[in-house]
């Protein structure tokens, strides 16, 4: 080893390297050095409260701006549709039809808002104690609410119309009372929801049963519980209409303290994303009802937008009203919380129950059950494939367990997933 360590070359010497006059004078060396240990006191506290005090500053400037011009805005689009309204009829008189009749009422008191119902002794209730018997009984409704059952005396002299019945049953219900209304009331819609048969939208039922193909329509949406409504906590939802002035005139109407309303004129995002959102919140309560955890519900929900995206955009709608208080809003509301009605029968289902058992101990119809089917009809209208969607409508239909749905939702191709919808046409994975 010693003889073959002689023909080695020397091994080189490394010094360190010297500091030369320009290397000193570079200014980026003299930054550098200039930069205290992290131990070190400085002189210099007072800059970040200096820097603090200009960040509140633009902060202050940029919040006294927009204050500005929001009173500006007020100003400049006031309108006298409160004034000149004087009654209001609801149809309905469920949960939300009850929260808007009592959001309209508190606005002016001597605003006649009538409620047209069907059961005599919520009448009676309304009218004499001032509170729905039925549906959210601990709260007293204003006074200048009345309920009737009949339909002439409800509609008659009618500036607006709620209309709160439930999707599957307003073709028939509207035909009962179309030679009651007037052909320029304007119809508000509560109802979210695709018929069942006809896979039609309110916008299309309504002048339909009515008879009359240019009943003002609008349809109000948004992320919205009627007892949150009830209890004036600050609420956003938007009206959405093909008639601006219409649209806006519903906004003045609804507006107050606690309730913003935006305005939209994309009426076909605003529905299809109002009863899509229903289904998934279904497939969002299974998921929660087998414990698959936090993960999985966040994938799931994000598919599930994009297979309403891939829809409702096939279907002519706006990106920017998915993204909005109607889609994105109204989604993770239904999907997150219990007090949607959906999102709980999907909870049940997920803990083993049977669907019929589910609906006959419910006293409100979650309508994304009725609406499963029905949109999964239309998707194959518009040749859009919706794997979780049609996963939910197919457990609807008993003919899919939960624990086979996952296992089938699992197993679709890991690719991008913006494509998937067009990957399982193509390899013709049923569910």
């Amino acid at each position: 080893m010693a003889a073959a360590a002689a023909f080695l070359p020397p091994a080189p010497i490394f010094r360190p390297r010297t500091t030369t006059a320009r290397h000193r004078a570079s200014p980026i060396c003299a930054a550098a050095s200039d930069v205290p240990p992290p131990d070190a006191e400085t002189d210099e506290g007072e800059a970040p409260r200096s820097g603090r005090k200009d960040r509140r500053r633009v902060v202050r400037i940029a919040w006294e701006k927009l204050v500005r011009w929001s009173r500006s805005w007020r100003s400049r689009n006031r309108s006298d549709v409160l004034e000149t309204t004087r009654k209001v009829v609801v149809l309905g008189g469920g949960s939300f039809g009850t929260a808007m009749a009592a959001q309209v009422a508190a606005k002016k008191p001597d605003l006649e808002v009538a409620m047209l119902l069907r059961d005599d002794l919520v009448c009676r209730s309304i009218n004499h104690r001032h509170v729905n018997s039925k549906y959210l009984s601990e709260y007293s409704l204003p006074e200048n609410i009345v309920a009737t059952t009949s339909a002439s005396e409800a509609l008659a002299g009618a500036d607006f119309c709620f209309h709160a019945v439930p999707v599957q049953f307003s073709s028939s219900f509207l035909g009962s009372i179309s030679t009651y209304v007037d052909p320029k009331l304007p119809f508000i819609s509560l109802s979210k929801g695709l018929e069942l048969n006809t896979l039609r939208t309110m916008s299309q039922i309504i002048p339909l049963a009515l008879g009359n193909p240019r009943q003002p329509f609008i349809v109000l949406s948004g992320p919205s519980f009627a007892v949150e409504l009830m209890e004036k906590l600050p609420t956003a939802m938007v009206v959405a209409s093909k008639d601006k002035k219409l649209a806006s005139a519903v906004q003045q109407l609804l507006a107050s303290s606690n309730l913003r309303i935006s305005t939209s004129s994309d009426v076909t995002g605003v529905e299809i994303a109002g009863a899509l959102k229903n289904v998934l919140a279904i497939a969002a309560g299974i998921v929660e009802g087998m414990h698959l955890g936090n993960n999985c519900m966040a994938a799931l929900v994000a598919q599930g937008c994009s297979e309403i995206r891939w829809l409702a955009t096939k279907m002519g709608a706006k990106p920017t009203t998915l993204s909005g208080l109607s889609g994105s809003g109204d989604i993770m509301l239904t999907c997150f919380v219990n007090l949607s009605r959906n999102r709980n029968v999907g909870l049940r289902l997920g803990s083993g129950e049977k669907l019929d058992e589910i609906l006959d101990s419910m006293n409100q119809v979650a309508e994304g059950v009725s609406t499963a089917g029905a949109v999964i009809a239309l998707a194959q209208k518009y040749n859009v494939k919706l794997p979780v969607l049609t996963a939910v409508a197919r457990i609807i239909d008993n003919e899919l367990t939960p624990k086979r749905a996952v296992m089938e939702l699992m197993n679709l191709p890991q690719t991008d997933p913006c494509i998937i919808a067009f990957l399982v046409d193509k390899i013709g994975h049923t569910f």
